[in-house]
This record gives structure tokens, sequence and C-alpha cells, in this order.
């Protein structure tokens, strides 16, 4: 095949693919995102405080989603992607559809398990599918185009489910609705069923030759669930502790240690400190997995290893951005029921005057936030990463101007500024990730980047927020509170920008030896 150059045109399918990926990851965030709408009837409904919401938000979706995201990941380097991600867009629809029937806060927990672990194939299939259809220079671009989808469908999900649950609550008081559902259950319902629909599109997708983009085609690997079986292995616990145990008494013993530390840890926080177990045993479960298959990595493909994990620029790109996150799902979690408690509006009012400006405002400031990124990767090796610092130094100014304001009008603009700010960072992260590792590794290095926004962003910056909120009564300190990791985020991208212009030439080095 011949070599592609960074100035050849892009095949026109690649963008009907990526608007396909893009209404994929719309419906990603609608299921994902809809909750934060319906969180104070389904607060009241199940007996449920803030710090639960922030639980069932975040940590019951989040740790599953980066639990089962790693092998997930190493899947899609090694099977078909587009059929990896319509299998998963069909399960997540499924467990949306099915969160309209819980009844207990136990049972909406594991539907929402079930959906964090469908929506885990979703992005590291598309980021590896876009790096191979879209060359470097537009890489950000593309990447950005495609997690608008974030923006879009969290916003889409607030204006939609806050009409559902105010009409269908309007028409069947008192949960006298068919099926005795209300109106939240009727909302996941809604949102749920068309997802099973797009997953047949999907599977007509055509899959690109693996580096194609870089001129460097890889062969294609025949679908295989071999290497699926063993990251689940080296990933899920408890098998674990097999996987570890096959690799040698070292990596046995290693494990087992680090087993012990976390669930001391983990027995510190909820036994001495009072803390909900179930938060912090999920997250301990996600921190174990992710040092199990890291560990396994290292034996297995130390060169994966090598620029992921063991790359100090790589790391520090998924900190300064998993902190980003840590305060944008808080916010985005719990802005719609603070508009509602402190401002009085309705469900449906929120969702206008919410959600609908917050899709604008996120489409805008991903997609210019990563033209602006590739602008100026081209004047320096590091240029994205002065993206990634905006995007945790700006948006902390309008937090701060929302949540203390007592006028709507200017809670509903600051909303807009912190959500275009914030999600500016994220092509220009994302594109870095994949930069700086080849192009058999970028579903894994999807995995891992969304490690961070998920384990360290999901999974705790909305129930911190929200349990803060409720040893306060005060869900604006909640949120507040949070700032303190800006400074943490900005050292995290201090030390990337020096980091990544000597990983990328290390990458490239490596990539040169490997096609040879």
């Amino acid at each position: 095949m011949t070599a592609k150059t960074d100035d050849t045109r892009v095949d026109l399918y690649a963008y009907y693919a990526l608007a396909i990926l893009f209404l994929v990851y719309v419906l990603n965030f609608i299921d994902r995102q809809i909750l934060a709408i319906l969180a104070d009837d389904i607060k009241r409904d199940l007996n449920l405080t803030d710090g639960d919401i922030g639980f069932l938000y975040g940590t019951a979706f989040g740790v599953f989603y980066a639990l089962f995201g790693i092998p997930l990941g190493r899947l899609a380097d090694s099977w078909r992607r587009v059929r990896l991600m319509s299998l998963g867009l069909a399960l997540w629809s499924a467990m949306t559809a099915l969160s309209g029937f819980a009844r207990s806060g136990l049972s909406l927990t594991t539907a929402r398990i079930g959906v964090g672990i469908g929506e885990a194939t979703a992005s590291p299939a598309a980021y590896s599918l876009i790096s191979d259809w879209f060359p470097r220079r537009l890489r950000a671009t593309a990447l950005a185009i495609y997690s608008s989808g974030i923006y879009i469908g969290g916003g889409l999900s607030l204006f939609i489910g806050g009409l559902i649950v105010e009409k269908w609550n309007a028409a069947y008081p008192a949960g006298s609705g068919p099926l005795g559902l209300a109106g939240w259950q009727a909302a996941f319902l809604a949102v749920g069923v068309p997802g099973l629909l797009l997953a047949i599109l999907v599977a007509t997708m055509r899959e690109p030759l693996r580096g194609q983009s870089e001129g460097v085609t890889v062969a294609q690997t025949p679908p295989s669930a071999d290497g699926f079986m063993q990251e689940l292995v080296n990933t899920i616990p408890p098998f674990t502790v097999i996987g570890a145990a096959r690799r040698g008494w070292r990596a046995l013993l290693g494990n087992l240690a680090a087993l012990l530390i976390i669930a001391f840890l983990v027995a510190l926080l909820t036994i001495g400190l009072q803390e909900p177990p179930a938060q912090w045993a999920s997250v301990g479960i996600g921190l174990y997995a992710v040092y199990s298959w890291a560990s396994a990595l290292r034996d297995r493909d130390p060169t994966t290893f090598a620029l992921t994990f063991g790359n100090r620029a790589f790391v520090c790109v998924v900190v300064a951005y998993g902190l980003n996150a840590f305060i944008s799902y808080a916010v985005s979690g719990f802005a719609p029921s603070y508009a509602r408690r402190t401002f009085g509006l309705s469900a449906d009012e929120v969702g206008l005057l919410v959600g609908l400006p917050a899709a604008v405002a996120g489409f805008v400031g991903v997609t210019l936030g990563g033209r602006v990124a590739d602008w100026l990767r081209q004047r320096h090796a590091a240029g994205r990463i002065i993206v990634l610092l905006f995007g945790s130094i700006v948006p902390p100014i309008f937090i701060v101007s929302a949540f203390t304001t007592g006028s709507p009008a200017v809670f509903f603009v600051m909303n807009v500024l912190i959500v275009m700010t914030a999600s500016s960072a994220l092509g220009a992260a994302a594109a870095t990730t994949q930069d700086l590792v080849l192009p058999r590794m970028r579903g894994g290095a999807t995995a891992i980047f969304f490690v961070g926004t998920t384990l360290l962003g999901l999974a705790m910056g909305p129930y911190l927020a929200g349990r803060i909120s409720h040893l306060t009564g005060d869900l604006a300190v909640g949120l507040m509170s949070l700032l303190a990791s800006v400074p943490i985020a900005c050292l995290a991208g201090f030390f990337a920008w020096r980091l990544v212009p000597a990983a990328e030439a290390r990458k490239n080095v490596i990539l040169v030896d490997e096609s040879k």
C-alpha cells in the first residue's frame, strides 16, 4: 500500500463515519447524563440522599466503565471495532431502558453498572477508528467533533428528560401511568430504545486499515476471543489473582500486596471514618483492577506499557484532564438540581434554560478548542497542552460566580461559560494521548485515558460534591470544594508541556523500528 503523508486528502467516507460516531456519542451521553435532570424525582421516590445520587450518577457507572474499558479497549486493538461498538451500543441502550423499571436504589445501581459496561466499548473503538481515518493534522479537530457528542447529548438529555418528566407526571400523577411508571422511569425508556435502532446502522460501517492515516498499515487480526479473555483475567477481580499467578510468584506477591493495601485503605474509610461502603469499595476495586492490568501489561507488552503507564508525559495528560473531568462531571451532574432547588424551577424549565444552551456551548467549546489545539500543535510539539491548561484555569472563575449568585440569569450565563471553557480541553488531551502511542495501541491508550476521566473524574467528583452537600446541607459548598484540585491539574499540565516533545520523539523512533 502506498504510504500516506499528512497532506493526503481525507476520504469522504471518513466524514460520513465521523457523523455516525458523533450520533453514537450523543446517545452515549443522553443515556449517561439523563439521571442529572431526573435526580430530584429519583431521590424522592427511592428515598435517597445527594451522596447516593452522586454514587449513582458517577461511581456506579464510572468504576465499571473504567474497569471494563481496559479489556474492551485492548479488544478494540485486535478485533473489529465497528462490531464491538454496535454490540456495546445495543447493551447500554437496553440497560438504560431497563433503568425505567427500577424500584429501588439497588436495582437502579445494577442498571447503571450495565450502562457503564456497554458504554466502555464506544470511545476506545471510536478514537482508534477516527485516528485511522484522519491524519495527525486533523486529528484533534476530528476527535473534538466526535467528543462534542458529550455536550450535545448531555444538553439534550436535560431538555428531553425534563420535558418527559413534566408532561408524564401531569398526565399520570402519582405513578398512575402505564405499568405504574413515574415520569423519570418513562424518560429512561424513551431515551434507551432509539439506541437499539442506531446499533443496526453502526454495524453496517466499514472498518479502516490500522495505521492507514500515517502510512503504516498493520495486518488486520482475525476476530478472536482469546485476547479479550486474557485481558479479563488480568483486569477483573478476583480473576486478577489467577492472571498474576500465571506470570510467576513475584507477580502474585505484588498483586496480593496491592490488594491488601487497597483493602486496608477502604476499611479505614468505611469503618474508621464511617464513609459509605459501596462508594469506596467500588473505587478500591477500580484501583486494584488498574494496578493488576498495568502490571500484566508491563510483563506481556513492555512497549505499550512504556508508552502509556510508564510514560510520564502520557500520565500527566491523563491526570490533568482527569481533574478537569473531576470538576466538570460534578457541575454537570448537580447543576440541574441546584437550579431547581435554588430558583424554584420545574424540570422542563431547567432542561430548556440549562440543557440546550449547554449543548450549544459544549459543541462550540470542544470544536473550537480542537481547532486551536491543532493550530498550536503545528507551531510547537506540545502546543495542544496550552488548550489543556486553559481548560483547567479558566472554568473555576465562572463556577464560583455561578454558585454564589442569587440571580437566575447570571447562573444560566455562567453555566454556559463553564461548559464552553471546560469542554475546550477535551480534543487537545485526547489527541495528545493518541499521538504518544503506536497505531496498534490506540484502543488501549484510549481506555487508559478514560480511566482518568471516569475513575478519577466521574467516580470521585460527583460523589464528593454530593457527600459534602449532604454533610453541610449546601450543594454550592459541595461543588466549589472541588476547586481545591485545580493547582494539581495545572502542575500536571505544566509537566506535560515539558515532557510531550521528547515523549513523541521516542514514540516515532519505536514506530519506525516496528514498521521495518
